[in-house]
């Protein structure tokens, strides 16, 4: 980003306007983007940036549902709570937050494979410690149906792997099966993709 080419955001822009891929973005996945690189690198700040950030919170979220549907208690009163000794390794080694960020994938893949609720309690005190805020979302919650959003954000990220990785082939199937489930996938002329539910 550059004043003099006219591209130039600030986090007020991003998170109160919609200059920036046209919508505005909230403080909780601008935090998380600028987490998920190296301090020592350039930032990537890029529209598919911030949408890999925004799935991965609503991801965690309904993660945290799925806890506290379980056990409404364990997710309160989380400022106490010791974090995980892998996480603060990961950030003891040269704040190392993409180490840390995937220590929490790893709780996330516990509560979905193995069932194991106190990982959501992980999930939260880790997120908190980053200074980004988590609230749990249940399948149905203000009206809205999410039974099928975790499903859907585990295909939005395999598909932008396979995307990376140009296989083509799967990149095409995952959208398929997306469409299959009212998902409608667009990859914009600027590299990003983009994904809506089909009314």
């Amino acid at each position: 980003m550059s004043k003099s080419l006219g591209n130039f955001f600030t986090i007020n822009d991003l998170r109160e306007t919609e200059k920036f891929g046209g919508k505005w973005w909230s403080g909780e996945a601008n935090k998380l983007a600028m987490l998920l690189g190296h301090y020592r690198q350039p930032i990537d700040w890029t529209v598919s940036r911030l949408e890999e950030a925004e799935t991965m919170i609503l991801d965690w979220r309904l993660r945290l549902g799925d806890c506290e549907d379980n056990d409404p208690l364990a997710l309160s009163e989380i400022e106490a709570d010791i974090p995980d000794t892998e996480f603060i390794d990961a950030l003891c080694n040269d704040l190392n937050t993409s180490l840390a960020i995937a220590r929490m994938h790893h709780f996330v893949k516990e509560i979905g494979e193995k069932h194991n609720f106190k990982r959501g309690r992980d999930l939260l005190v880790c997120a908190n410690l980053l200074g980004i805020k988590l609230i749990p979302i249940r399948d149905e919650q203000d009206g809205e149906d999410y039974s099928d959003l975790g499903k859907v954000v585990d295909l939005i990220n395999a598909r932008l792997e396979a995307r990376r990785l140009k296989n083509w082939v799967e990149s095409d199937r995952i959208r398929d099966e997306l469409a299959a489930m009212g998902i409608a996938i667009k990859d914009n002329k600027d590299g990003t993709t983009s994904w809506e539910v089909k009314r």
